[in-house]
């Protein structure tokens, strides 16, 4: 079976949150999920996380995620889009450096 451009984007984030340990889920999409929810559930260092992946930069998310994702923010939460080995590098420094602090500070 063929992996999409956005498959193969989130079957190397699967194997990056694998190799640090992170705690993650992947919420339902379709009928039985809730519109605009990020890809990715993380839990790093206490902190909510969601992740967007997207089969490159071209690809922005839909209004309905982009709510989402600012509710999350403004909740205390943090999210990213991933699209490329670039933009899951800073995702990956990001749980780095939440792990190195233990969360303090983590606010970028």
């Amino acid at each position: 079976m063929a992996t999409t451009p956005e498959g193969r984007v989130k079957n190397r984030l699967k194997v990056m949150l694998k190799k640090h340990s992170v705690w993650f889920y992947m919420p339902q999409a379709g009928a039985f999920g809730r519109a605009g929810i990020p890809d990715f559930i993380l839990i790093v260092e206490g902190r909510f996380v969601g992740v967007e992946c997207k089969a490159d930069r071209r690809k922005k998310p839909t209004p309905l995620q982009v709510t989402a994702m600012q509710q999350i923010d403004d909740a205390g939460g943090k999210c990213f889009v991933v699209s490329d080995y670039d933009t899951q590098d800073e995702l990956e420094r990001w749980i780095l450096d939440a792990r190195y602090t233990k969360g303090a500070g983590v606010s970028t």
